[in-house]
């Protein structure tokens, strides 16, 4: 690490808001100095409350995140905010751009928001938003909101991102039955049913509960908590316990700050419940294991461009789609030429 970087890190570190954009624009674009200024910030990670935001588009999750971070600094907490947005078809850039739409925010020092370009990404993240969130962790925010797209289904890979997971509904908008299409329910720590100003939103609250209870096969719905892979403590113990966290279901109206006392309240017991019963660490650990094979899926592409080249990759391409071959054989053909052995018949590909 060069001594630029090592300056860059330490200034980080102090909570130089200037720092900290430089690294975060660098880690967007990917740059080889951004994954080292990383591996040195990694051990100060792991204090924040990462708090996930998801909803479909009209729910208000711009508007929440807005008054929540308000609510937050209320209690004295360093906010983060990362607001990824759908990318711009020209320039690639964040479309909405919500730095805009958050101007209440705007001069608290306590208090830094960075949009991102969601660049193809599914699941409702970009690339990079885990790195982008370590160096918020790492400078020292307590607690960092990370809105997704808002694309619809596509939204579960927030729950694997976050600690706590805020899915936001609306009355009107018929989403009481995509929910369950999308296993929404089962992603969410706090459901927040958003302009409860509205008419119907009573009876948005009830069919969410309801939901809750009873999933579309008739049995009740499994909280995510207990969907994650069977870590354990390092005592042995499960954290899946069958009488893990109660989701609760809250009205807001977000315009007007109502209801969000009761949301920070439901956020900081939720902390306190992944403390107490060890779902901190086995969140962390299916944190790290996604990250874990997010790079290695990045490593073994990179290999595979040094070690075929694009042409030979096209070729390839054409073979499957022209059914000269199968998906299988052609991927054990490309592995085998990254791995430099000779490829068998049934592993070869025509026009190789």
């Amino acid at each position: 690490m060069n001594k630029t970087t090592k300056a860059l890190v330490a200034e980080v570190r102090a909570g130089s808001r200037r720092a900290v954009a430089r690294l975060i624009t660098r880690v967007e674009n990917q740059e080889p100095a951004a994954r080292e200024a990383l591996k040195a910030l990694y051990p100060h990670t792991g204090q924040a409350h990462i708090v996930g935001v998801t909803g479909p588009p009209g729910s208000g999750k711009s508007t929440l995140v807005n008054v929540l971070a308000l609510a937050l600094r209320q209690h004295e907490l360093s906010v983060g905010i990362v607001a990824v947005d759908p990318s711009s078809p020209f320039t690639g850039g964040a479309l909405l751009g919500d730095r805009v739409r958050m101007q209440d925010l705007a001069g608290d020092r306590d208090i830094f928001i960075r949009s991102m370009a969601s660049r193809g990404s599914l699941g409702g993240l970009a690339s990079t938003t885990s790195d982008v969130v370590k160096v918020l962790d790492a400078a020292g925010f307590e607690v960092i909101l990370v809105e997704t797209v808002g694309a619809g289904q596509a939204e579960v890979d927030i729950a694997s991102a976050a600690h706590s997971t805020i899915v936001i509904e609306a009355p009107g908008m018929g989403d009481e039955v995509q929910t369950i299409k999308a296993g929404i329910l089962e992603i969410a720590d706090v459901l927040v049913v958003n302009k409860a100003d509205r008419p119907g939103s009573d009876r948005t609250v009830r069919a969410l509960k309801q939901m809750l209870q009873m999933g579309s096969n008739g049995q009740p719905v499994r909280h995510h908590s207990r969907l994650l892979q069977a870590d354990t403590q390092a005592d042995g113990q499960r954290t899946d316990d069958a009488d893990g966290w109660q989701v609760p279901v809250l009205a807001t109206v977000a315009v007007d700050a109502q209801g969000i006392d009761d949301l920070v309240a439901a956020l900081q017991d939720h902390r306190q419940y992944l403390l107490a019963s060890g779902e901190w660490l086995a969140r962390e650990r299916a944190r790290s294991r996604q990250e874990i094979e997010r790079l290695l899926s990045a490593y073994f592409l990179e290999e595979l461009a040094q070690a075929v080249p694009a042409a030979r990759r096209e070729r390839v391409v054409t073979a499957v789609a022209q059914r000269e071959t199968d998906p299988f054989s052609a991927v054990a053909a490309l592995v085998g030429q990254i791995k430099g052995e000779e490829v068998t018949q049934s592993g070869s590909v025509p026009g190789g």
